[in-house]
């Protein structure tokens, strides 16, 4: 068995030739920061999180800064103040609109400014207007985690809590059991099973030891959480504390950090009951039992496996599925710098993952819903693994090289063999490898940022990456409906009512009930989340019921309960044949703050320390 190399730069565009005029990438504006972690705030701001790094942007006593709020509008960044070290942090959201900051990394100093332990870190911010100048807030004697959590997750839940599972107290390329935390927690705290305001173990967090960071993790409509990390997946019953094992990825498909690769919850629809399906794709397929030292940014290879499979009792037990060999073999039609393929076999193991091909090995990919329901695989490399300074054959310090310069749009509604294609897909210029993002906005353009697999800022090959990218969809370039009006409020499983157009309308008697029979009319309600190492927490998107009525009117039916729609901050999209509308704000649910259990939280603080310094908190 063996592989070749060969410039992946150059043969990608001429492989997939095709049209390009449908979709546009351009390159507006500059960070500030580095984009390790990104939330969209509002309709125009995006929130950028980064680790204390000589960043460019410098706060108002003329320090580096480590986290910004980019403007969709001038395309310039402001920057803001944080205390504690965000590197490696996770997040979500709230029920009341509040984005949380969760963990990070022990106290660094550079460019003359100093971060705090943020191990225990929880940051608070509450999106404002572009003008209000809002901040991050800290407050680590009276708000923090239970314990050091370094690459933790985290997924928004039915009561409009945050559930936060998994991380480290510390570590390298890897986890291992001496710096495991294999437990989740709540915030705010709950008192649950037992655990009173503490951290809740988990089984599961230490047989997928060792690569189980960052899991990937999806609040389900039947209140469960899924839960993937290294080849193993699950369902938890976090109000019993009861884990569920469900089927392994099949071939060895690692996921999770440094093995990375795109996790998303398929779209929930109103005329498939809401039933959640899960997709994995790229990552590695390196055994657990491989050193660092062993593996090569340049010529080991990501995973090219992608699998789907429905979170139902047929879905899961799912028997005569396609699975992948391990045969190494020219691919047939593709030329990658790792020239690899895997030969399709029907297997009989009860194991219930559908496997399709992605069209070449990805590692570190991310997975964007689109409000058509597609997903965007985008960024990340052909070869390596995440992370820096640890493989042979760095390329710098990146663990990765053969970066992927063309994303894939994946067709989740179309026949096996035919939901991948890159036509009309252009191709960046900008490398996009560790610590880089990509999130939807609400115009259903892409923002694309980051890359810098480094200790600190640096122009060696792949270095720190400042230059964002707005990829623009071809649906942009057609006529799109434009929403008048919805309610501030979706409510659960009500009526609401929503008044869009149509360019060209002459009339506002020309939207009607005929109009419906003529067009496919969709409203979505879609949930961007926070997206960090090719991790997306909390990305979701909600298919409704739809009916016509009246004049440029149709009434929506919200989502049924808040286990389909987590209560909390969504956007809401008109989709007319095909093409959606730009997207207005709206809170399912009633806005409210989630459950306080005052008595949990001085439960956690009495059996936590405080770890950041009285006298810094003094000077923060």
């Amino acid at each position: 068995m063996a592989w070749s190399t060969l410039p992946l730069l150059a043969l990608v565009p001429c492989l997939f030739a095709s049209a390009r005029g449908a979709w546009t990438l351009n390159q507006p504006g500059t960070t500030g920061v580095g984009a390790m972690q990104i939330a969209v705030v509002s309709s125009d701001t995006v929130l950028i999180i980064d680790k204390i790094e000589n960043n460019p942007l410098k706060d108002a006593e003329g320090k580096p800064a480590w986290a910004s709020v980019y403007s969709l509008k001038s395309h310039t960044a402001r920057p803001l103040k944080l205390m504690t070290n965000s590197f490696c942090a996770g997040g979500g959201w709230l029920s009341n609109g509040t984005m949380v900051n969760i963990g990070g990394n022990p106290v660094v100093e550079s460019g003359g400014g100093k971060a705090e332990n943020g191990l225990q870190g929880v940051r608070l911010y509450n999106p404002c207007a572009e003008n209000e100048n809002c901040e991050i807030y800290e407050s680590p004697n009276r708000i923090r985690l239970t314990s050091a959590r370094w690459y933790p997750s985290g997924a928004r839940l039915s009561d409009g809590s945050l559930l936060i599972i998994g991380g480290a107290y510390g570590g390298g390329w890897t986890n291992f059991k001496e710096l495991n935390n294999p437990t989740y927690e709540f915030y705010p705290p709950k008192n649950l099973n037992g655990y009173n305001g503490i951290q809740i173990p988990s089984q599961f967090l230490v047989d997928t030891l060792p690569h189980n960071l960052f899991p990937h993790v999806f609040a389900l409509p039947n209140n469960q959480i899924f839960v993937a990390a290294n080849n193993k997946t699950m369902m938890l019953d976090w109000q019993r504390n009861v884990e569920t094992r469900l089927p392994d990825l099949p071939n060895g498909q690692r996921i999770t950090y440094p093995m990375g690769g795109a996790g998303v919850m398929l779209p929930l629809r109103w005329d498939r009951n809401f039933a959640a399906e899960i997709l994995m794709c790229g990552g590695s397929d390196v055994d657990d039992r491989v050193k660092e030292t062993e593996l090569s940014a340049k010529t080991t290879p990501g995973s090219s496996q992608c699998a789907r499979m429905t979170l139902n009792d047929r879905g899961i037990k799912k028997v005569g599925i396609a699975c992948y060999s391990s045969e190494l073999v020219l691919i047939d039609g593709f030329i990658s710098p790792i020239v690899r393929s895997h030969r399709i076999l029907i297997s009989r193991c009860l194991c219930g993952w559908q496997v399709e091909k992605l069209p070449n090995p990805w590692m570190m990919p991310e997975g964007v819903l689109l409000p058509t329901g597609q997903v965007l695989i985008i960024n990340g490399a052909a070869s390596g693994t995440a992370g820096y300074g640890n493989l042979k054959d760095q390329v710098g310090l990146s663990n990765a090289d053969n970066p992927v310069l063309q994303p894939v749009l994946y067709n989740p509604d179309a026949p096996v063999g035919r939901r991948f294609s890159r036509d009309g897909l252009p191709t960046s210029n900008i490398p996009r490898m560790y610590h880089s993002v990509a999130t939807l906005l609400p115009s259903g353009a892409i923002f694309i940022a980051g890359s810098n697999p480094n200790e600190d800022v640096t122009e060696r090959t792949y270095g720190t990456e400042y230059r964002a990218e707005i990829l623009y969809p071809d649906y942009m370039s057609k006529p799109r409906p434009v929403i008048t009006r919805v309610p501030d409020n979706f409510q659960y499983n009500q009526l609401n009512k929503i008044i869009f157009s149509m360019p060209g309308d002459k009339s506002k008697h020309r939207r009607g009930l005929l109009d419906f029979l003529f067009k496919k009319v969709e409203v979505v309600l879609m949930d961007f989340g926070f997206a960090t190492h090719g991790v997306h927490m909390d990305q979701r998107l909600v298919s409704l019921l739809t009916i016509p009525y009246g004049k440029r009117h149709i009434k929506v039916q919200g989502p049924p309960n808040p286990h389909v729609y987590p209560p909390g901050p969504a956007w809401l999209f008109v989709i007319v044949d095909g093409v959606p509308s730009e997207a207005m704000k709206v809170m399912v649910g009633d806005g409210n703050s989630p459950p306080v259990d005052l008595g949990a939280i001085e439960n956690m603080l009495a059996n936590t320390g405080n770890p950041v310094p009285v006298e810094a908190l003094q000077h923060a």
